[in-house]
């Protein structure tokens, strides 16, 4: 299978992160720990936000949908290393390499896409705060949801009707330790203009340009109005309440940069797996500590959550 011009592949090879035996037991552990890490913490955070009444907001809402796409973007993309280390099996059917990166993309533009409903909810937080209640009630947080999840996954079709397209493959080996979109291209012989068009006009321009230039445009109305309070006080309040969202913002964005839009001459497959690494299991490990660390809600409900473990515990003693 690893012959040129291939005309139909049924199967993919995935090499992983690491070819070296020496590092596969430590791969394996490190994995493993950046994912129960996730998993332990934005699940901490999920259930918080639906036990506590005080966590009952449009802001923990939001934060809410994106824990649940922390942990299902992680299992998609981590969870072949894993179950290859524990049967040594390496292969993924044709279909099921079209499925994970079908879902771990559309995963992404749902993430991008809520982070842009988080800034929306930031900028009437900040800028309206006497209406913001009226504004930022629960059927438009449900409905701003909604519309996260349907358009990311409408959104990456067009990606995937052009991948599959593609007629044949130089080798069937994905120098990756999952299927994405660019070791997908970078196999095929067939002609990758169509995608590449696809992926600049729909992927960069409405998928990651749109949410960025959304959150951009709130957080310049966010911080003029913050320059605009007269008190040192307010200011740091009010900065405090939308900080641990543009940290977030930020990492993600700076991943994704560094991952899809680095020059041609420093794109290679393995430099590519480390960006990738990053944006796909230390971005979602670094979610749930952004927002418990900096956020004193967070904190205050684990330890009332806590706090009632502990009593229920005593009083069935």
């Amino acid at each position: 299978m690893s012959q040129k011009n291939q005309t139909h592949v049924t199967f993919f090879i995935i090499k992983g992160i690491s070819e070296v035996p020496g590092l596969q037991v430590l791969v394996f552990f490190l994995v493993l720990l950046l994912y129960l890490i996730t998993l332990s913490g934005n699940l901490t955070i999920l259930l918080l936000v639906c036990l506590d009444k005080k966590l009952h907001n449009p802001m923990y809402f939001f934060l809410g949908n994106l824990s649940i796409l922390d942990v299902f973007s992680l299992s998609i993309t981590l969870h072949k290393i894993l179950f290859t280390f524990i049967s040594g099996d390496k292969t993924v059917s044709f279909l099921g390499c079209m499925a994970q990166m079908y879902i771990f993309s559309s995963l992404t533009c749902n993430e991008l896409l809520m982070l842009t409903a988080m800034s929306y909810d930031r900028y009437v937080a900040i800028c309206n705060p006497l209406h913001y209640h009226m504004v930022m009630n629960r059927r438009v947080c449900a409905l701003l949801a909604i519309i996260c999840w349907v358009l990311g996954f409408i959104e990456v079709v067009p990606h995937m009707w052009a991948i599959s397209k593609f007629t044949c493959y130089k080798s069937n080996e994905i120098n990756h330790y999952f299927c994405d979109i660019l070791p997908i291209m970078k196999l095929s012989c067939s002609d990758t203009t169509i995608l590449k068009l696809v992926i600049f006009i729909e992927g960069l321009l409405l998928v990651s340009f749109t949410p960025f230039l959304f959150t951009f445009i709130s957080y310049i109305y966010i911080i003029a109005t913050i320059l605009q309070i007269t008190s040192n006080i307010g200011r740091r309040k009010a900065f405090y309440t939308c900080s641990s969202h543009l940290t977030v913002v930020i990492i993600l964005y700076l991943s994704l940069v560094c991952q899809y839009l680095r020059p041609t001459s420093t794109d290679t497959l393995d430099s590519n797996k480390v960006f990738s690494l990053f944006n796909t299991a230390a971005v979602p490990v670094l979610n749930p500590f952004i927002y418990s660390l900096k956020n004193k809600d967070v904190k205050l409900s684990f330890r009332r959550q806590l706090k009632s473990l502990k009593s229920l515990k005593f009083a069935s003693l």
